[in-house]
């Protein structure tokens, strides 16, 4: 669909126990694990990726760290790995998948465990894209809609307006005007938006909780993509602070987040 190279990537992380250490050098078990864990790399998925088509990569040390620099070093476009699936995906603020999240510079796609899925027909192109109206909007339309038109998918923009909270029965006649105003403003704003990145996918404006318009709209669509924009800024002040992790671990697709 892409026309893209692929690279298998294997972190082979620490793991030995004390009676290891006490029987063997260090370096000796580590040169026996990286022995195993090549030769079982390159007979991996062979059948679904030939190694003459495609590179296979063994590096050592903590996983996150590792994806998220051999990414920047190569140059590679998208990283994909999968979430926990059922009850462990709740864990996934702790996971390895969130690190790479906070700390990959290039695009992530995101989703669950191949075993717990089963893909749609190539024919079946649905794909959301939630748009903020922040100054990085723009970016995210762009890249989302290009991503779109090569794969062939149909895009539907999604903005969500919180949903304010509720007062005295007085105020509720208010709180409906002031929101259509706001809806009013922000289809405006998605259309200029549409406008400056030659985009013309439907657009659907929403009010309430941000994670669930994003993820209830890909339920509803039987989306096959969730594109998300992620913050430009590392660490915690940056994209920790942003919605990727529970639209990630809560979405009903894959999610590629920009």
């Amino acid at each position: 669909m892409f026309a893209a190279e692929v690279t298998l990537l294997y972190v082979l992380e620490p793991s030995y126990s004390g009676f290891d250490v006490l029987a063997r050098p260090v370096p000796d078990i580590e040169e026996d694990r990286r022995t195993v864990a090549s030769a079982k790399l390159e007979t991996y998925l062979s059948h679904d990726f030939p190694s003459r088509k495609v590179s296979r990569l063994l590096v050592a040390g903590e996983a996150a760290a590792q994806i998220a620099e051999v990414a920047r070093r190569d140059g590679f476009d998208m990283i994909v790995m999968p979430t926990h699936t059922g009850a462990f995906r709740r864990m996934l603020l702790g996971s390895t998948t969130a690190k790479v999240l906070n700390d990959a510079d290039c695009m992530v796609l995101t989703t669950q465990h191949a075993e717990r899925i089963k893909p749609r027909p190539l024919l079946h192109r649905e794909w959301v894209c939630a748009i903020g109206l922040s100054a990085d909007s723009s970016r995210v339309l762009s890249i989302a809609s290009n991503l779109a038109k090569t794969a062939g998918a149909n895009l539907t923009l999604i903005h969500a307006i919180p949903q304010l909270q509720p007062g005295l029965p007085l105020q509720l006649d208010l709180e409906e005007r002031l929101q259509s105003k706001e809806q009013k403003a922000a289809r405006a704003q998605v259309h200029e938006l549409q406008r400056l990145a030659g985009s013309n996918a439907r657009a659907h404006i929403a009010v309430g909780q941000i994670k669930a318009a994003l993820t209830e709209t890909a339920r509803w669509l039987e989306a096959d993509a969730l594109v998300i924009g992620r913050s430009s800024q590392p660490g915690t002040q940056g994209r920790l602070r942003d919605l990727t992790y529970a639209v990630v671990r809560d979405a009903p697709c894959p999610v590629i987040s920009i």
